[in-house]
């Protein structure tokens, strides 16, 4: 996977016309026969099918219409949407400061959102960290991308995301990493603080948070930390960019990654002495 924004949009456009062109072949039309039968010149068609040219939302509905797919539309409407934003720049998010890094981590999306699925394999996740985690994290994001210092306006932002936690509606699936727990973001006295704050959070009724134990068994090994969205988004994020993953069978697969992380975490007593014992190391 690349990580220039227009090179991935681009590629992402590609294999969209393709996907579009392959359509038309399994209906059996010519270009000319497909433009007829959506009203277009068929020159607009084989801009689409090659990528040069972006379709609209109609463009598809028509598509598939005359291909007598229609019940691929809302997964090709949700890769067009993954075409008109595949990457969301952190970097130029952040040139008036980290609070504006947001991405799809925004407080209307929490509200909305009804089950959150995280899954972090060296941190802990945005809406269980303590302001000092919060704000050591930031200070190295801010050095490392050269913003302004906005380290206390950002970890405000955060903070109000977080009061999601305690309104009703809402729930919480986390599977963290056990090396998470021994990622130092900050000083010891900060880790310590980040780690009973997780063990408060496990007291919450709509809040389960797993533990995935170091040396253990396991069918499957995450390449990077992801949230879903309900069943509408994925969420990742890498050093420069926020990507967001919107095509329901994309969807459906990181759901599948999820349940096959889940199978190795332990949760309850067997994950609090996991915690604890990694705050007696600290201390």
């Amino acid at each position: 996977m690349t990580t220039n924004p227009s090179s991935s949009a681009k590629q992402a456009q590609q294999a969209l016309g393709v996907r579009l062109r392959d359509l038309r072949k399994d209906a059996g039309l010519t270009a000319r026969t497909l433009a007829e039968q959506t009203g277009q010149h068929f020159t607009r068609v084989s801009k689409i099918e090659n990528g040069v040219q972006s379709p609209t939302d109609d463009d598809i509905r028509g598509w598939c219409r005359a291909c007598s797919a229609d019940d691929q539309v809302e997964d090709l409407i949700a890769t067009l949407r993954a075409v008109e934003s595949a990457y969301l720049e952190f970097r130029r998010q952040s040139r008036a400061g980290m609070k504006r890094v947001l991405g799809a981590h925004t407080l209307k999306r929490y509200e909305q959102t009804k089950v959150f699925r995280i899954y972090e394999h060296n941190v802990i996740p945005g809406l269980f960290q303590t302001a000092e985690y919060s704000a050591a994290m930031l200070s190295f994001w801010i050095k490392f991308l050269a913003v302004p210092n906005d380290v206390e306006e950002a970890v405000a932002v955060r903070t109000e995301r977080q009061q999601v936690l305690y309104r009703g509606g809402h729930r919480f699936v986390a599977l963290i990493e056990e090396q998470a727990l021994r990622t130092w973001f900050g000083t010891a006295e900060t880790q310590a603080g980040q780690l009973g704050r997780l063990l408060e959070l496990m007291s919450l009724p709509n809040v389960s948070i797993g533990i995935i134990p170091l040396m253990t068994e396991r069918l499957a090994v995450g390449s990077t930390g992801f949230w879903i969205f309900d069943d509408d988004l994925v969420v990742l994020e890498t050093p420069t960019a926020s990507i967001e993953v919107a095509q329901p069978q994309e969807v459906d697969l990181y759901a599948r990654m999820f349940e096959a992380l889940k199978a190795a975490a332990v949760y309850g007593r067997d994950a609090r002495t996991l915690i604890v014992a990694v705050l007696n190391e600290l201390s």
